[in-house]
């Protein structure tokens, strides 16, 4: 679960820390507040009957029963005598706790229960694996209140975490809280548990009814105007109001506007790329998304140079952190700059953003800043002036490989050696070609004429030089990347079908490069995978070498269909519709393995993958608005349905409250074979709408 800038991973109990060591607690700022909560009846760990987060994702139920409790050898309460009922839920730096017990026995029951915490503030990329060679002091008190802890980093911040409990316990311990229950029968009675979090920041504890209904509200209230789907298929329908769940919980507000953070566990904070992905995956359905990372980023983009977080003017920001390690410089993430792609992505999602709404005023507002970040592309990023965005990073610490794929290993040869930078990634060239051809229409809107045509001049120009060097005739396929020494990467992967999405890729190369992607060594069966079988450094386990991310097939997806190939779309998306159908709460994992589809068996997992993650949840409607070729423009007032293909498991969509300008329109696509027809339900507005064919 998360909220704002605490998250927090249970156990199916609702304990944390009970078994063994891993990612769960409570956290706060990159922070570990809480590592141990245990809850025990008559000292005995209760029998798990079920536990759900909600539909909504706002809170945890856990349903418990006692086991056997003996008295000398005999059963004095008997297993599933009481009935116990835990929901929890986050909000404002605070874990609540409502232990709900139902006594269901024709005797009074009286019984013990304790509550067992403790927190060792260890920062995120500690329980990740860095070891550290000093920490600050911790002390725990018991208090009127309740229980605390506090912690004193090398960072001069206190840390406290405060334990409340209502009714109060018969005993308190630094790290222990027992109550006595004496129930009738069928009588309830209920315990509360407010967990608090301070760091900088003064939470105010609230009565837990209040509470919960507070954060159902602040959840709604996130997705309030947001388009909506309804289609035949209920797994789909699952499928979308799942991942429309995870994303505004992902959401934060912050004082530029609403920002995705990228998942849970490791990734609860703001991701430059990561959040302009979503923010493009999810642009037809929900813009506001968008104009809430661009400023943001904007706000966040370097000004000056600093080698240790790969810092540049105009360069926009990687990741941000605020634990103590990263506040302390041991590592380099409080705000790190170590991307190549995040800034031409800026540019380009600026441009999306702008044809779906017409919002000069934002463009406007962040025009400095898109000129900072062209700036940045034509002399920090590329620095040798060949004309390719290439990076190295600045310091040891930093990361190796700076695109998406970011993994020491994921950019090789056909031999399998490691590629030496300075790298010029496929993708890349083709964000930057988007990038430049957009800002092409804000320059002409600036009245930067001059501007304006030395941009469409450059595009044009990597564009060609593009074909000539990434082009691999006998891959049938663009090369993953050039190395130091321009020698292309002749690798087949999925990063050249980000050469369609970008529109940078040549209309003659693109049946081959489509056909390449749909083969049986890149196509798995649930999807496209990040490596060909085949390839030196194939491997289905691994991060970056083979599996298979939902997200990248979106943008693969939006590439086919926009040179073309509505059908291979269609084919990505089914795949990964069925994929969907095989994963807990109907929730697109960040990867799963590139094992070949067997079967009567769904996919394989990827056994560290976060679960929500911000693009991977936008995937779907990206694969929708993918195979129904629906294109959205301001300039037009129209929105419009382009050779629109509806996959065998899709009798009809509903696309409720889809909204252009002042417009709302409430449509209707019915699959007859081959063929889509489109109905208009509704319009309010004077919006146009079109099915092209």
């Amino acid at each position: 679960m998360k909220a704002g800038d605490a998250f927090a991973v249970f156990d199916n109990y609702g304990d944390i820390g009970v078994i063994g060591t891993g990612p769960e607690g409570l956290y706060f700022n990159d922070t570990r507040f809480l590592s141990w909560y245990e809850l025990r009846l008559e000292g005995k760990r209760p029998l798990l009957l079920s536990s759900v987060v909600q539909d909504d994702n706002a809170a945890l139920s856990v349903n418990l029963a006692n086991p056997d409790v003996h008295i000398d050898g005999v059963i004095s309460l008997p297993r599933g005598t009481i009935a116990i009922e835990r929901t929890k839920f986050l909000s404002q730096a605070i874990c609540y706790e409502r232990i709900g017990f139902r006594n269901y026995a024709d005797s009074t029951r009286h019984f013990r229960v304790d509550i067992g915490f403790g927190a060792d503030f260890r920062d995120l990329f500690e329980i990740r694996g860095t070891s550290r060679e000093r920490r600050g002091t911790s002390t725990s008190l018991v208090t009127e209140d309740g229980a605390g802890f506090h912690y004193e980093g090398l960072d001069n911040v206190k840390r406290k975490t405060e334990l409340r409990f209502w009714p109060p316990p018969s005993r308190l311990e630094t790290n222990r809280a027992t109550f006595e229950f004496e129930l009738a029968p069928n009588a309830r009675r209920s315990l509360f548990v407010s967990v608090l979090c301070a760091d900088r920041n003064e939470p105010r504890i609230n009565l837990f009814g209040r509470a919960f209904r507070a954060r159902r509200r602040a959840i709604r209230g996130k997705a309030t105007g947001i388009a909506t789907i309804e289609s035949s298929n209920e797994l789909f329908n699952e499928v979308c109001r799942q991942a429309t769940a995870d994303l505004y919980m992902l959401m934060t507000r912050t004082s530029h506007g609403l920002y995705p953070y990228a998942g849970i566990p490791w990734y609860s904070t703001a991701f430059g790329r990561d959040g302009i992905i979503t923010a493009m995956l999810l642009l037809w359905l929900d813009p506001s998304v968008a104009k809430g990372v661009l400023h943001f980023l904007a706000a966040t983009q370097a000004k000056t140079f600093d080698p240790f977080a790969d810092a540049q003017p105009g360069k926009i920001l990687h990741e941000t952190r605020n634990g103590e390690m990263a506040r302390l410089g041991e590592v380099p993430f409080g705000l790190y700059y170590g991307t190549v792609d995040a800034t031409p992505l800026y540019v380009m999602l600026a441009g999306m953003y702008f044809d779906r709404t017409g919002d000069i005023e934002t463009i406007a507002a962040i025009w400095p800043n898109i000129k900072a970040a062209l700036q940045w592309i034509d002399t920090f990023g590329d620095a040798d002036g060949d004309g390719f965005v290439e990076y190295a990073r600045q310091n040891a610490s930093g990361l190796v490989n700076q695109g998406w794929k970011d993994s020491y290993d994921s950019i090789f040869h056909a031999d399998g050696a490691l590629a030496e930078g300075p790298i010029a990634l496929c993708e890349v060239q083709g964000y930057v070609f988007a990038a430049k051809t957009h800002a092409a229409k804000f320059a002409r809107h600036m009245g930067e004429y001059d501007f304006e045509t030395g941009l469409r001049g450059a595009a044009q120009s990597l564009q060609q030089k593009f074909a000539a060097a990434f082009w691999c005739e006998d891959l049938g396929t663009y090369a993953l990347a050039l190395d130091g020494d321009k020698h292309p990467c002749r690798v087949r992967t999925s990063n050249a079908g980000h050469a369609l999405f970008t529109g940078i890729a040549a209309p003659e190369r693109a049946a081959g490069v489509a056909e390449t992607l749909l083969g049986r060594d890149s196509f798995s069966g649930w999807g496209i995978r990040t490596v060909a079988s085949g390839e030196a450094r194939f491997n289905p386990i691994s991060y970056h070498n083979g599996s298979v991310w939902p997200h990248d097939n979106a943008l693969i997806a939006l590439g086919l269909a926009r040179y073309g190939f509505p059908w291979h779309a269609a084919k990505v998306f089914s795949a990964m519709c069925e994929a969907a159908a095989y994963q807990e709460l109907r929730r697109l994992p960040e990867l799963f393995c590139g094992f070949i589809r067997k079967p009567h068996r769904g996919p394989t997992a990827y056994p560290v993958a976060c679960a929500p993650q911000a693009w991977a949840s936008a995937a779907p409607f990206a694969f929708l608005g993918a195979c129904l070729g629906m294109e959205l423009r301001h300039d037009a007032n129209s929105v419009s349905f382009r050779d629109p293909v509806m996959p065998a498991f899709l009798d009809y969509v509903t696309l409720n409250q889809l909204s252009l300008g002042k417009s709302r329109l409430d449509l209707r696509l019915h699959r007859h074979g081959r063929d889509v027809t489109l109905n208009l339900l509704s319009r309010q507005g004077d919006a146009k709408v079109m099915l092209v064919k």
